[in-house]
């Protein structure tokens, strides 16, 4: 077997893809869960079963898939590669006027919930974690805090609409985990750099660096998004409007980055620009459904590729009894702080907010965390710490995936027998 190390990337990226391909297949034709949860249950079990022949004696499986995975560097990937088109895939099919009509939950889950969240993770775990003989400065707890605190809406859109949940519930946790992925990285590179750096930025300079990067994110998304609906217009070949989206994501993405903007929130604008106006007004009836085909595939296949790295990156974490233990609670400490922001914005706002009663349930329940956790957390210093954080964003993410992700649905379906008004 040749060595990880000498090979290209191109043959690093075409094993993932084939083994990304055979486990879908694996889960399409014999188990038949959802392909994300499908494929990253198998490669989980494929981990765990190299963990066990490394225990055995047989490490070479082991060693090749972590020297696989140090070759294919998951942050690279998914935050230079994969985040600009699955936000854009996943922002093309939302309806601005849902969100306009459902801004208020939206606005103050993304970006309130999102920083208040945080805060109390972090301050949970910088008094938990000791119990365990893992203290954490707090500032490392705040970087938790604010990797885990962003909703993922990847596996759980699918599965709310199969076991059809009240639309404006899939409306608001679509738009929250839209938005507040983008300000939770922000927020997140801002932490990482006062580690880097040492020093503490004063209040105006965190505000100033917050309005730039996520003000100017959705300003370039805006005038990228009427220059893609112009050009989109101008002409009438599906294969040309394609490409102009693809390069527009791509190229867009990259050059937000280069301007130290938000890309994330960047490519939701674009994706709502392209997905509302440019599909009512822009484009053909051919257009549309090649456009729409063309998407849908993209954010299926990087899907798949990415929780099955999810559930190979396993083999990376060392787990002992205490961190285990540690790694259960923080599960339970994400859910708390996911009810509370839920609890304080369905309360405080519920005559305002027109949701079905019992919302909150699937709202605090289908809060999923997933790969941009990881990736957040794999940018961290190589140290002591990283690997604690590494540990328990792991146990946050794998949880909410299979367990959460396999039964939010039921949730949903009881909210939907008990639907009969309209307000909380």
């Amino acid at each position: 077997m040749a060595s990880a190390t000498s090979l290209t990337i191109l043959e690093v990226s075409a094993i993932f893809l084939t083994i990304t391909a055979l486990l879908t297949y694996v889960n399409h034709r014999f188990i038949g869960l959802p392909t994300t949860i499908g494929v990253m249950v198998i490669s989980i079990i494929l981990s765990i079963g190299a963990i066990f022949l490394g225990f055995l004696g047989f490490d070479q499986l082991i060693d090749y898939e972590v020297s696989l995975l140090k070759r294919l560097d998951f942050t690279e990937v998914l935050l230079d590669g994969m985040l600009s088109m699955l936000l854009f895939a996943g922002a093309l099919h939302v309806n601005i006027g849902d969100l306009k009509r459902y801004k208020l939950p939206i606005g103050i889950l993304a970006g309130l919930g999102t920083i208040v969240s945080a805060m109390l993770i972090a301050t949970a775990i910088y008094f938990m974690l000791p119990l365990f003989g893992f203290g954490l400065p707090f500032l490392w707890c705040l970087l938790f805090g604010a990797l885990i605190s962003p909703t993922d809406p990847i596996a759980v859109m699918g599965i709310l609409s199969s076991a059809g949940a009240p639309k404006s519930i899939e409306t608001v946790i679509a738009g929250e985990s839209l938005f507040n992925d983008g300000i939770g990285v922000v927020i997140f590179v801002l932490l990482l750099g006062i580690l880097s750096s040492g020093d503490i930025p004063t209040a105006n300079y965190v505000a100033h660096t917050l309005a730039v990067e996520a003000g100017g994110g959705i300003v370039f998304g805006l005038v990228l998004g009427a220059i893609l609906y112009y050009l989109i217009k101008s002409i009438d070949s599906y294969q040309e409007e394609v490409l102009l989206t693809l390069a527009g994501v791509i190229g867009g993405y990259a050059l937000a980055s280069h301007w130290h903007l938000s890309g994330p929130l960047a490519m939701v604008m674009v994706g709502l620009m392209v997905g509302n106006r440019g599909r009512a007004l822009a484009m053909s009836d051919k257009t549309r459904h090649y456009i729409d085909l063309f998407w849908e595939l993209i954010d299926e296949i990087l899907n798949a590729i990415l929780f099955v790295l999810i559930g190979l990156e396993v083999v990376m974490i060392a787990y002992s009894g205490n961190l285990f233990i540690a790694a259960g609670l923080t599960i339970i400490i994400a859910l708390l702080a996911r009810f509370i922001v839920v609890g304080m914005t369905t309360k405080t706002f519920h005559r305002q907010l027109d949701l079905p009663t019992g919302a909150w349930k699937v709202l605090t329940w289908g809060g999923l965390r997933g790969g941009i956790s990881v990736a957040l957390v794999l940018q961290l210093p190589i140290g002591t710490e990283r690997d604690i954080l590494l540990a328990l964003t792991y146990a946050v993410v794998i949880f909410s995936i299979l367990v959460q992700g396999l039964s939010v649905g039921r949730v949903a379906k009881s909210i939907r027998k008990d639907d009969t008004v309209t307000e909380l």
